[in-house]
């Protein structure tokens, strides 16, 4: 079975983050190995690329295991953002960064990610209980789990339809050649 491939019987935890994985594994597997024109296309009608995605992807991994569970500010490059200037910045920036460093920027971002929900899940599990940007906004580990899931959800579907524009990549799964960076 390939490494992002979720539990056939597992716990509520191994489920749910072997799902958040396989996206992951999807996600990246389509965005993989395109120079900075494939990283940049664009639909006429949508600002997205998937550079831009690469970049909005990792800036909500930052923001879900930094600002909405630990209560501390958003990783570096996002936190010195003039959001209120420019609200697009994750899609406006993408095409100012090689994609080498488009890629290390998503990829380094999952692996805080990771490293941060072993703690948290160590530490207290899925009912564990954050603030997100506010005490009467409170959420568990498993809610921003959830979250997590469904953002990746929705933007491997649009990766999906803008790797096929870019030079016909389909599937739902990575190839088992993929060799994900981990």
């Amino acid at each position: 079975m390939p490494p992002w491939e979720p539990p056939t019987n597992g716990t509520e935890v191994e489920h749910l983050v072997g799902s958040l994985e396989r996206l992951r594994a999807t996600f990246r597997w389509k965005a993989d190995g395109l120079d900075a024109a494939g990283l940049n296309a664009r639909l006429p009608s949508s600002a997205l690329s998937i550079g831009g995605l690469l970049s909005h992807l990792a800036r909500v991994e930052s923001e879900k295991f930094t600002e909405w569970l630990r209560g501390e500010p958003i990783d570096e490059p996002w936190r010195l953002v003039d959001w209120d200037a420019d609200p697009l910045w994750d899609f406006t920036s993408a095409a100012r960064r090689t994609p080498e460093e488009a890629y290390e920027l998503y990829d380094a971002a999952v692996r805080r990610s990771r490293e941060r929900l072993a703690a948290a899940l160590a530490d207290g599990g899925l009912d564990q209980q954050a603030h997100i940007g506010s005490p009467d906004m409170v959420v568990s580990l498993r809610r921003i789990l959830f979250d997590l899931v469904e953002e990746y959800g929705r933007h491997t579907g649009h990766t999906d339809l803008l790797r096929e524009m870019v030079d016909g990549r389909v599937g739902e799964d990575p190839t088992d050649d993929f060799a994900w960076p981990r």
